[in-house]
C-alpha cells in the first residue's frame, strides 16, 4: 500500500531531526514550520526543553502579515537572528522539519546566517 503525503513528511521530518540531534548533541535546534499562508520559526533549547527565541510571518511589526512568500521569509530569518544575539545564542542547527530546503525555507536560513546566527 503506498504511503500518504502526510505519513511521507512524517518520515521525513522524524530522519531529518534524529540525524541532526546524533550530529550536534546539546546546540540549540531552529525549526521552520511552513504552511500555505505563514512561515515560523522557534530557537528551541532540548536540554531543557524550551523556547529561547520565536518569530513568525502573523506578527505585525515584522509588515508581512498574511503573506507567505520569499520576502517574508527573508523577514522572519533575521528577525530569528536578531533574538538569538539578544538571547545571547551564536550558534544553531537548522531543523527543516519534512520541508525541502528550497524556495522559501532556504531563504529563511540565509537571512538567518546573513542576521549572524551560525547555522
Amino acid at each position: 500500500m503506498a504511503n500518504s503525503k502526510r505519513q511521507l513528511f512524517i518520515k521525513r521530518r522524524l530522519r531529518v531531526r534524529n540525524k541532526l540531534r546524533r550530529v550536534n548533541p546539546g546546540r540549540m535546534r531552529l525549526s521552520v514550520h511552513r504552511s500555505n499562508k505563514n512561515i515560523s520559526v522557534q530557537l528551541i533549547d532540548d536540554v531543557n526543553g524550551t523556547t529561547v527565541a520565536s518569530a513568525s510571518s502573523l506578527e505585525k511589526d515584522l509588515g508581512v502579515v498574511g503573506k507567505n512568500n520569499i520576502a517574508a521569509a527573508t523577514k522572519v530569518g533575521a528577525a530569528i537572528a536578531e533574538r538569538a544575539k539578544k538571547a545571547g545564542v551564536e550558534e544553531a542547527y537548522f531543523d527543516r522539519g519534512g520541508f525541502l530546503f528550497h524556495g522559501r525555507v532556504k531563504a529563511l536560513a540565509d537571512a538567518a546566517r546573513e542576521g549572524g546566527l551560525k547555522i
